[in-house]
């Protein structure tokens, strides 16, 4: 198990408590919640932090919080877990970033995301990783493309978290293997 990958600009760490409070703020706000079913409450992100180091223990890998190595400050998350769901895609290894807004539109998500998928990959030698969004996410599915993910348009799905109408129930699917 690793505890931390670098890249140019990034620090991708496991969680520290001071990592708490910015992460509430940036999953109470609503650019950055735009795609999910709502903001977070403290005690809602701080259970999101509780579980990111619980995946570690469990699994030896897990969403790395993300840290800009130039200044030292918490940009978000990027890493690995497991989907506890059960979809026709599932047991997978889904790869998965939230950054706060105001870094957005620097490359660093793909930034992350690439070096996440390299330690996929390479070091953990997972068969395959996915990752999945609404389609109306941009941004990330753009982040997806950069990293080299493929859409598998018959894999896309009704997320069975989501009631039936929900607005964000339907989610497409990215598919990345090794090579």
């Amino acid at each position: 198990m690793k505890d931390q990958l670098l890249t140019p600009r990034l620090l991708l760490r496991r969680w520290r408590e001071a990592d708490r409070e910015p992460f509430a703020r940036m999953n109470a706000d609503p650019r950055v919640m735009r795609f999910f079913p709502a903001q977070l409450s403290r005690a809602e992100s701080d259970a999101l932090v509780f579980r990111a180091e619980a995946h570690f223990a469990a699994n030896g890998f897990g969403p790395f919080a993300a840290e800009l190595r130039h200044t030292g400050e918490f940009a978000g998350y990027i890493g690995l877990v497991i989907p506890s769901f059960e979809a026709h895609f599932t047991p997978a290894v889904e790869i998965g970033w939230r950054l706060d807004a105001t870094l957005w539109n620097r490359g660093l998500a793909t930034e992350g995301a690439r070096e996440v998928l390299r330690y996929a990959f390479e070091e953990l030698r997972l068969p395959e990783v996915v990752s999945f969004t609404v389609l109306e996410n941009r941004a990330s599915r753009r982040v997806m493309e950069k990293i080299g993910l493929r859409r598998d348009p018959g894999g896309d799905f009704d997320h069975p978290r989501l009631p039936e109408g929900h607005p964000l129930r339907r989610h497409v699917l990215y598919r990345g293997k090794p090579g």
